[in-house]
């Protein structure tokens, strides 16, 4: 069994020079995939339970599922709840065999944030799983705007909170469909030089891959989430199966059409945050 906590596979992320992929599952065909991948780059992986997920499947399910799928897998998988927002919604995940807790106070004021997320990471880590903490408002393509991390808030949410990584606002948006943005390097900077926490970008398919590679090598930026970019390589593959006869109409076959191409988008995603001399499995 390989069921990891997000700190197992983010402080060997942050001496190593590499980050690790939180991968945004929708359903059992991706997170399938994502865990194949994973195996064959011989990298962590860290499963996601998003709210739009959880919508879709019950939290104790996808918990089942994930720990299933790392109790068969030779990396370590971390079970992780993204965006959190209640200590309602992180405790039903701790119930539920999840291994990290993503709480997101991010709208929230500076102290009520700390406060909260404090109370998260003190449940979490109780347990003896981890926490991810947000400051600084990320937003969504088309959507609500976001709003930058005050390094010197970051340092102080670090500190008040525990956290086990910290997830950050540099120039980086949900649910974007392009690369041609770029992160803001200056505020990490700023932000590393005060805080020794693990950094995640949320919103990692916006980032250009040149800055992707150069981030996870040369800085504190240990996680990045990544979900559109997949969800687009799964929405084109199953586009491609029904397409091809039809005729068909057995769901299964059709979707394990999908399993094939989105290995290999996601092992191409796994690559770009790999160390120079590898990540490794253990």
């Amino acid at each position: 069994m390989t069921l990891a906590t997000l700190s197992h596979v983010l402080q060997p992320a942050l001496t190593g020079g590499y980050a690790v992929a939180g991968l945004v599952t929708l359903g059992w065909e991706d997170m399938r995939a994502f865990v194949a991948a994973a195996e064959a780059e011989g990298c962590p992986v860290i499963l996601q339970a998003g709210p739009s997920c959880r919508a879709h499947t019950p939290l104790p399910i996808l918990g089942k599922m994930f720990r299933h799928l790392a109790e068969g897998a030779s990396v370590p998988v971390v079970a992780h709840l993204d965006h959190g927002y209640t200590m309602d919604d992180c405790r039903a995940a701790l119930d539920a065999g999840f291994t990290s807790l993503m709480f997101d106070g991010s709208r929230k004021p500076l102290q009520q944030n700390i406060d909260e997320t404090a109370a998260v990471a003190e449940m979490a880590h109780a347990a003896g799983i981890s926490c991810e903490g947000e400051i600084g408002f990320v937003g969504y393509a088309n959507g609500d705007q976001s709003a930058g991390t005050d390094p010197a808030e970051a340092a102080i949410f670090a500190r008040d909170t525990g956290v086990d990584a910290m997830a950050i606002s540099v120039g980086n948006v949900h649910l974007q469909q392009d690369r041609e943005g770029g992160l803001d390097i200056a505020r990490i900077r700023a932000i590393e030089a005060v805080t020794t926490v693990p950094l995640v970008i949320h919103g990692g398919s916006g980032v250009p891959l040149a800055q992707r590679i150069l981030l996870a090598q040369q800085s504190k930026i240990c996680k990045f989430n990544i979900g559109t970019e997949l969800r687009m390589a799964f929405g084109a593959a199953l586009r491609a199966s029904v397409n091809s006869d039809p005729a068909r109409f057995d769901r299964v076959q059709i979707l394990q059409d999908t399993h094939a191409p989105m290995v290999a988008a996601t092992r191409a995603v796994l690559r770009g945050f790999l160390a120079r001399s590898g990540a490794g499995g253990a």
